[in-house]
């Protein structure tokens, strides 16, 4: 069985630029200035507790209270009023036939809340896995191996949709085939590899996954 999992940030929702603009302003806020490409480098496709984490090492103590909680609102508040689904793949889902699932760094209260503003949700309930499961985030292989275990597949079968370099890595080291989306943020050349075909338009993904 060929199981395709699918990140969400990116690739299923076009989050990543909304997300980016309020990091660089929380980032400056407490006195760690970035751009948007330092940001785009650093810390797409992570997972929360990381960027928190390098954000206290560049500061040297502990973030202040409610600090992230402010920049979850401050992205959420945002994605009510723009948040749309990725250009081109809510075709791309109506004609790819192999099961599919979702394998995100998000939390799971995120990832229903985006898919469901985006009206994606229903196509992948109940097949929603988050970075919150395992014990390493990508690009640790833990969540993409999880996801193949919770449903059913061999790794080896598994096709992973992704868009970050961190995300890319780790389908790579769960020893997984990786279709890397190269019309968001991370350029093509970031994205390129062994077991890896990159890709410019979600309309494309059906054909790409029948290919032998």
């Amino acid at each position: 069985m060929t199981l395709v999992i699918f990140d969400c940030d990116g690739v299923l929702v076009d989050s990543e630029p909304i997300a980016v603009r309020v990091d660089v302003a929380m980032l400056a806020e407490v006195g760690v200035p970035m751009s948007e490409a330092e940001v785009i480098e650093r810390f797409v496709g992570r997972s929360p507790q990381v960027i928190v984490a390098a954000v206290q090492d560049e500061l040297g103590h502990p973030v202040p209270d409610g600090w992230f909680d402010c920049g979850e609102e401050r992205i959420r508040a945002a994605y009510v009023t723009e948040l749309i689904p990725v250009d081109g793949i809510a075709e791309a889902l109506d004609e790819i036939t192999e099961p599919v699932c979702v394998a995100s760094s998000s939390g799971h209260e995120s990832l229903r809340f985006k898919l469901e503003l985006t009206g994606l949700y229903d196509r992948f309930e109940g097949r929603i896995f988050s970075a919150t499961e395992v014990a390493n985030g990508k690009p640790a292989p833990d969540l993409f191996l999880h996801a193949a275990a919770r449903m059913g597949a061999d790794p080896a079968s598994c096709v992973v949709v992704e868009d970050s370099r961190y995300g890319v890595e780790a389908a790579r080291a769960a020893g997984m085939d990786v279709l890397a989306y190269a019309g968001g943020l991370t350029p093509a050349d970031v994205l390129a590899g062994p077991r890896t075909v990159v890709f410019e338009d979600m309309r494309a993904l059906p054909r790409l996954l029948r290919r032998p």
